[in-house]
């Protein structure tokens, strides 16, 4: 068995950039597996890729900057997929003091346009002929873009070519000048609310929150001995992927690479990878779930699954209470149970995330306390945290073996957090950003005598564990003047399978209203499983009868959750899923609920006259309006 030691954290004695991680590395341990790579598509094996290998290629891509003209303090924008590419283009780019641009490939010619003339790239690389023509559409109006490198036809290569001639100390001499407060990452925020904004990030903040997480948590990522092995799947465009390559880099884990999000590619990438722990988003563990629910009930499971998910959350429950001291520890029926249930259901369960998976992390929104308590049930213990990209990532973790479900944890070692009298979090430490690029007013906006404010809203219990309750844009305050922060009822109302997205709604309105999508997999699987006998439009009707009603309770099992006042009262089914195509969604799939509101402007005035008009009594009740133009068998 291959015996791993973390590698020690650098952040205190740090003195370059975020390129000597791997070359540390390479010197200390060149025959340390640091990249697993797939040289054919899937499923083809995963190659290691040493240290060594690794660091000899980046200085070659080096080289091939430096022969293209770059110098330090350019700047070159990457838009492409997380692929193995992009870990060696920054790292190189890092070697020789250029500063990156992550974009999202999925971003629109506008978004692309803005992002590299704010920022005056001097190159972009992009993966394939369709990011040439996106780029390509906004070139007259960029002066200072000198090159366009395409990944699918062989721009790395090309680059190492280009710079045999340019000796190999040249990038040792780049790579020794770099400071580690030196900007390494103009990062842009998602534009959920207007035209994004460039987040200066050094390489001291992303490698202090990277250090900080090793130090104190890098221990849980593999069982003792092991090499940590990481599949990177989320988008390195968000500082949440880049932070995910960082701990990497830093502390000498295993990385693969996985561009591709469909649901096949990346069950089969979680099976033959097999990662020992799983850095995710709320809506990928809520994905999964729902895909062991639908997987279950396909083979004829699904009473059973139900029963071991309860059993999970029970036991997960009575864990979280008394590690926490305020409980006793599961009693015997319940760990009789549990062990029943890990011997035919949870270790499957594990299997299908490749069998190795001892923990995992979840970011970029809260995750749902349920949810938690079951993959811990499951034996899969989800660490939820909170970060932005002002903050290079991390500003949270949960303590080890303190871990309380329902809050993003403790701030981490370092990092200050305090609540303002208005509910927003504010945070100072190490890995708050130097400001927006050409953009000073936001800045002293953003930054009030050196705390970053955050724009999130949330509060502190007496142990000092936060709880992130939504954003201080998104809070709706109803004509009654109830306040309404709608991310912990979206979440509820995801938790049903057949739910895929939904949004509150009700700012000047009466009452709390909600835009609800459906899974179109789940929704086909349960077309497939209801059998009410009969045929024609007779079952048609029986069956979209039955389908409201489940969308009913699913609103119902929300509000109970929240007080009279909050819950949600109207509610549409509407025929589209919210996505960046159709600019509904961030590239960072966040909701552009300004955007998601003028759209749907007449089904929102429709839900709420349609209700205006009903029996009061039928209104404050259960909520009901599902309008005939809903029909979900489209």
């Amino acid at each position: 068995m291959h015996q791993f030691e973390h590698l020690p954290p650098a952040a205190a004695s740090m003195h370059g950039g975020l390129a000597d991680s791997l070359f540390d590395t390479a010197r200390r341990s060149p025959d340390l597996p640091q990249i697993a790579r797939r040289l054919d598509v899937a499923p083809s094996p995963w190659t290691p890729m040493t240290a060594a290998e690794l660091r000899d290629e980046v200085v070659d891509l080096a080289r091939g900057l430096v022969a293209s003209g770059l110098r330090p303090g350019d700047r070159v924008a990457i838009m492409a997929r997380t692929r193995y590419e992009w870990t060696a283009l920054s790292c190189a780019l890092w070697a020789v003091g250029a500063e990156l641009v992550p974009i999202y490939p999925t971003s629109s010619h506008e978004q692309v346009a803005w992002i590299l003339k704010d920022s005056r790239c001097v190159a972009v690389v992009v993966e394939d002929e369709e990011g040439i023509m996106t780029v390509a559409s906004a070139c007259a109006a960029l002066p200072a873009l000198r090159h366009v490198w395409q990944l699918d036809s062989g721009a790395l290569s090309q680059l190492v070519e280009r710079g045999r001639a340019i000796p190999p100390m040249t990038v040792d001499s780049l790579r020794r000048i770099v400071l580690p407060d030196s900007t390494a990452i103009i990062a842009y925020t998602s534009g959920a609310t207007g035209r994004p904004r460039g987040c200066a990030l050094t390489h001291r903040n992303l490698a202090s929150t990277c250090d900080t997480l090793l130090e104190g948590w890098g221990h849980t990522a593999a069982p003792p001995g092991q090499q940590p092995a990481i599949l990177a799947f989320l988008p390195f465009s968000h500082v949440y992927g880049l932070m995910i390559q960082g701990l990497c880099m830093r502390g000498g884990l295993l990385m693969g690479h996985q561009p591709d999000l469909s649901d096949v590619s990346l069950s089969e990438a979680f099976r033959s990878f097999r990662p020992t722990y799983l850095y995710a988003v709320p809506s990928l563990f809520e994905k999964i779930y729902k895909n062991f629910l639908q997987s279950a009930q396909r083979a004829g499971h699904g009473v059973l699954f139900e029963r071991a998910a309860r059993t999970a959350t029970d036991f997960a429950i009575a864990t979280e209470r008394h590690r926490l001291g305020a409980g006793p520890a599961p009693g015997f029926d319940l760990r009789l149970q549990h062990a029943l249930y890990e011997k035919t259901v949870y270790r499957r369960l594990r299997a299908a995330l490749g069998g190795r998976v001892c923990g995992a992390v979840s970011g970029g929104s809260p995750l749902n306390r349920e949810l938690a308590l079951f993959y811990s049930g499951i034996g899969i213990l989800v660490h939820d945290g909170y970060g932005l990209t002002e903050t290079s990532g991390g500003v949270t973790a949960q303590p080890v073996g303190r871990e309380k479900f329902g809050t993003v944890g403790r701030a981490l070692p370092g990092t200050d957090i305090r609540v303002a009298d208005d509910g927003e979090v504010l945070v100072r430490g190490p890995s708050v950003f130097q400001g927006y690029i050409n953009d000073t007013r936001a800045t002293h906006a953003a930054l009030r005598d050196g705390w970053l404010a955050t724009g999130d809203i949330g509060h502190l219990d007496s142990e000092g564990y936060l709880a992130i309750t939504g954003r201080k844009k998104d809070v709706i305050i109803t004509s009654g003047g109830k306040s309404v922060a709608p991310s912990a009822l979206e979440q509820r109302l995801r938790m049903n399978p057949l739910i895929h997205q939904a949004v509150i709604v009700g700012d000047n309105r009466p009452c709390v209203g909600a835009l609800i999508t459906l899974d179109p997999d789940f929704l086909a699987h349960w077309r497939a499983a209801w059998s009410k006998g009969g045929a024609g439009p007779a079952r048609e009707a029986r069956e979209e009868n039955e389908l409201r009603e489940e969308v009913r309770r699913a609103v119902a099992t929300a509000n109970s959750t929240v007080s009279r006042s909050e819950s949600i009262r109207v509610f549409r089914v509407l025929p589209e899923p919210f996505a960046p195509s159709n600019g509904l969604l961030t590239p960072s799939m966040k909701l552009r609920r300004d955007a998601i509101v003028r759209r749907y402007a007449p089904e929102i005035e429709a839900m709420y006259q349609r209700s205006s008009r009903a029996p009061r009594e039928y209104v404050s009740g259960d909520p009901s309006i599902w309008e005939e133009s809903d029909n979900v068998f489209r």
